[in-house]
């Protein structure tokens, strides 16, 4: 798959995190919606992999910033998942979109069992036409059984279901040779399978105040995805619609041959 083939692509995957969708930016959750309900009616399965649920859940427990100890992340996540998804819901209700909740932890993926469960549903979910949004299951999951971010989440989801596509959206348009605020700084349109980006400069994982992330966990998880067959594109969430549209932006992770 190429980026002017995106809008063939059969199933897609769709990442987005916590800083896109959540305070002053939890307008962006309409034209997100937007965007996928228009693959949606061209005939792709979409499914949405969110952050968000701690983020969402923070301003009706009162709290300023995130919080560093589980319980109360974990009482974030309950209230933060249910707001968010209604948000979802109540978007998609404008084209007739169904959505489903599917949480997940690391070991639900790990354990054969649970993974056929996981599969089957999610292919159920699909051949109805809904609309899965799929988030790690913060209120149970614990330092142990966590994925360690939903990039990663997403580029097993990708796997999981055997997606054509994965778009993980950012709040940065693309990868580039260093941080983008930083001089010299040059995009980098694509990335082959054997490219192990040496000399790259990823700068540090970033803590924010509604989540974690960075280039280096997008990029571990895009090479995750690609290797297993599913094309990768890194954008801006802002950029959502152009990017299932063909547009050449963002970077592009080619893929290996499926199996």
């Amino acid at each position: 798959m190429t980026r002017s083939s995106v809008v063939d692509a059969r199933r897609i995957v769709v990442k987005v995190g916590s800083s896109s969708i959540s305070g002053d930016n939890v307008g962006q959750i309409e034209p997100l919606v937007d965007a996928l309900a228009s693959a949606h009616a061209r005939g792709a399965e979409v499914i949405l992999v969110s952050s968000g649920a701690i983020a969402t859940g923070m301003p009706y427990l009162k709290l300023d910033s995130r919080p560093t100890d589980l319980a109360t992340q974990q009482a974030a996540a309950a209230v933060g998942q249910n707001v968010l998804i209604y948000r979802y819901q109540d978007s998609l209700d404008r084209f007739k979109i169904v959505a489903g909740q599917v949480l997940l932890t690391a070991g639900d993926l790990e354990n054969p069992t649970h993974r056929g469960n996981a599969q089957r549903a999610m292919e159920r979910l699909l051949d109805l036409r809904i609309l899965p949004i799929v988030n790690e299951n913060d209120t149970v999951a614990t330092q142990e059984i966590r994925f360690g971010d939903n990039d990663r989440l997403a580029a097993l989801v990708s796997q999981l279901v055997g997606a054509d596509l994965l778009l993980l959206l950012s709040d940065v348009d693309a990868l580039y040779t260093r941080p983008p605020h930083l001089p010299g700084a040059r995009r980098i349109d694509t990335v082959a399978l054997d490219d192990d980006l040496i000399g790259v400069e990823f700068g540090d994982v970033v803590q924010t105040g509604v989540g974690t992330g960075g280039a280096s966990t997008k990029v571990a998880a895009a090479k995750l995805a690609a290797r297993a067959g599913t094309s990768v594109l890194l954008t801006s969430t802002d950029r959502v619609a152009d990017a299932l549209a063909g547009a050449e932006l963002g970077t592009w992770f080619d893929s290996a041959p499926r199996a």
